[in-house]
């Protein structure tokens, strides 16, 4: 579901009612939160009953969600505050453990917003602190955009005309970068894709490991095309759909007259790894411009500076537009530096892929 930015005027603040069983949690949470300027604690609970009854009367604009509590759990919680309060940011709070991956993914599903892996072995509760606040902070402010200065210029961003010419070189690949919103994104267009497609979709879509494996399967269940996490060394070949393992870099390089998956550990780019960057950079190096790319929802710029590589071989790029995504950051960043040949509603991407695909 699209999440649109909401506006806060000067001197508001969000408000945030933290949700979880763990006293320490909660306490920790409240803590990293409220030293940022920009966020107010309106309040906790215990369990996802009381939860309710806050949300009830203190109507906040987020709230950050254990998933297993006594009573009422997170995702019962979550399904009562989607009917009642649909406005209401949600983060899942999220072990990384593989029931709490699959728990998260079926949170993701049901209207969660996004999600956070609880810290473990931080060895402090500064470390954690920080961590928490470098995890949850920006998270929490995606949603929200600061009010423009009355009497300051208002940015115009004129989003570049559609470009529906095709392209010069037929394509051979197709490689999809999204982040937060996107394993809902993913299984609303890649069922869309036939069995008889004829090219290797290579998706980067930030998430911790475990998760991307999990995310992998549940795809593959309802799609046409074969769906897993990629495995190092593995050829690249028409007709998969293969999904960056968390924590590592999905590159690709050539293997004779063919073409080979590199999995490393190099450094995040963008704060991300798996970074869509690190694939876009790649794939312009081994297939030039026969390339489809495409940028849908997440928060950042990841795939900017790689998106422009691939323009520069003269591939094509599609971006999701704002109105069906659930935070227009990355292909946002895409559309405003005027490299999108289209900006589309996530239903018409698939649709322009098999049009352009049409050239191979």
């Amino acid at each position: 579901m699209p999440v649109h930015k909401r506006t806060l005027q000067p001197g508001q603040r969000i408000r945030v009612l933290v949700v979880d069983d763990s006293v320490v949690i909660r306490r920790l949470v409240s803590h990293a939160l409220e030293q940022d300027p920009l966020i107010e604690v309106v309040g906790a609970a215990a369990n996802g009953v009381i939860g309710l009854q806050r949300v009830q009367q203190l109507n906040p604009d987020v709230i950050t969600l254990d998933i297993e509590m006594p009573e009422m759990d997170g995702l019962e919680m979550l399904r009562h505050v989607r009917q009642t309060h649909s406005h209401v940011r949600t983060i899942m709070f999220s072990t990384m453990t593989e029931r709490g991956a699959a728990v998260t993914l079926e949170a993701l599903s049901l209207g969660a917003n996004d999600y956070v892996t609880k810290a473990s072995n931080e060895g402090s509760l500064d470390r954690s602190m920080v961590r928490l606040r470098e995890d949850l902070l920006p998270r929490i402010k995606q949603f929200f955009q600061l009010a423009p200065a009355s009497d300051g210029p208002v940015d115009v961003v004129t989003v570049p005309r559609n470009d529906r010419n095709l392209p010069k070189v037929p394509p051979r690949v197709v490689v999809i970068g999204v982040s937060t919103g996107g394993p809902n994104a993913l299984s609303a267009i890649l069922p869309a894709l036939p069995a008889s497609f004829p090219l290797p979709v290579l998706i980067v879509q930030h998430m911790p490991p475990m998760f991307t494996r999990l995310l992998g399967e549940r795809l593959d269940s309802v799609c046409p095309l074969a769906v897993r996490e990629a495995s190092q060394g593995e050829l690249v070949l028409g007709g998969n759909i293969l999904i960056a393992p968390g924590d590592f870099h999905l590159r690709v390089a050539p293997n004779g007259a063919q073409v080979r998956v590199c999995l490393d550990q190099s450094a995040p780019q963008n704060s991300c790894r798996p970074a869509v960057d690190a694939l876009f950079g790649s794939i312009a190096e081994v297939y030039g411009g026969a390339v489809i790319a495409v940028i849908l929802t997440g928060m950042g710029q990841d795939g900017l500076r790689g998106a422009r590589m691939l323009k520069t071989k003269g591939a094509t790029v599609l971006a999701q537009d704002e109105a069906s995504s659930v935070v227009w950051g990355m292909p946002g960043a895409i559309a405003n530096a005027g490299l999108a040949d289209n900006v589309l509603p996530l239903q018409q991407v698939v649709p322009e892929i098999i049009r352009r695909a049409a050239r191979n």
